[in-house]
Parts: C-alpha cells; structure tokens; sequence
C-alpha cells in the first residue's frame, strides 16, 4: 500500500491530532491542474495535500483539504458497520497515554479500551473531525 488519503475541513489541525499518534509531515503542498482533475474525475480541483508518514517510513497518509469544488457529502460520523471506509488502525506504544492526550486535544473514546486475546489492547476513538481510529498496542506476553 503506498498511502490512504482522508479529506479534511481543517489541515492543521489534522496534521496536529496525527503527529500526536506518532505520524510525522512528510510534505505539504498544493495540487490543482487538468491532470489532476483527470485523476480524481473532478476536473476543476484544487485541494491542499499534507503528506503523513509512519515512524517505521513505509506507510503514508495523505490528508487532504478540498478548496474547489465544494464538498459533496460527509462520512466522518458514520457508524462502525456503515458501507465504505471504515477507519485507519494504528500500532501504538503505551495506549493509556496516548488516549489520555488524544482526549485532552478533543477526542473521544468510543466505548473503552479492551483486551484482544491478551495480544493487543485496543480501541476506536473519535479523532478530530469526528474520525474513527483505531489504536492498538500489542501486548508483550514475556514481561515479567
């Protein structure tokens, strides 16, 4: 997979919430143009593109503000078992931590967080904009 791309209302404050989970700018930039356009089908596009990139360095999220044309619908509050997209899952360290400093810039757990199996803890939160994410930190079964 080379990225995923999430359309967003406020780029900064995305780029804020996903540097918190770890993910670090890679770039930011502008894209509009006939090729672009061609790309996506929306021909008249300009839209504002910031470049997150995992701390290992093999995967991306592409974070996009749309500038023309205007959005057409909104997804970010569906329910889990709605159709399309779902969430973005991310491997974390100390998800107690995390949660609480998500929480502290706005974010809310979904319901709590759990034990998988005693491999993972996990949960979804509702990040900014109302995104679903899903953090999961993998249990270290040797620990004394």
């Amino acid at each position: 997979m080379n990225n995923m791309g999430i359309v967003v209302e406020d780029l900064d404050k995305a780029i804020a919430f996903f540097t918190e989970i770890g993910l670090k700018l890679e770039g930011r930039s502008f894209i509009e143009g006939a090729w672009a356009g061609s790309v996506t089908g929306l021909k008249d596009q300009s839209v504002e593109v910031a470049m997150m990139v995992t701390p290992d360095g093999h995967s991306r999220l592409e974070l996009s503000r749309f500038i023309k044309p205007a959005i057409v619908s909104d997804h970010r509050m569906a329910p889990v078992n709605s159709l399309g997209y779902l969430r973005v899952m991310f491997r974390v360290d100390n998800i107690d931590e995390l949660v609480s400093r998500l929480v502290a810039q706005g974010a809310e757990l979904v319901d709590e967080i759990v034990n998988y199996e005693s491999v993972y803890r996990l949960c979804y939160i509702r990040g900014v904009e109302g995104l679903l994410i899903g953090l999961a930190e993998q249990i270290d079964n040797n620990a004394k």
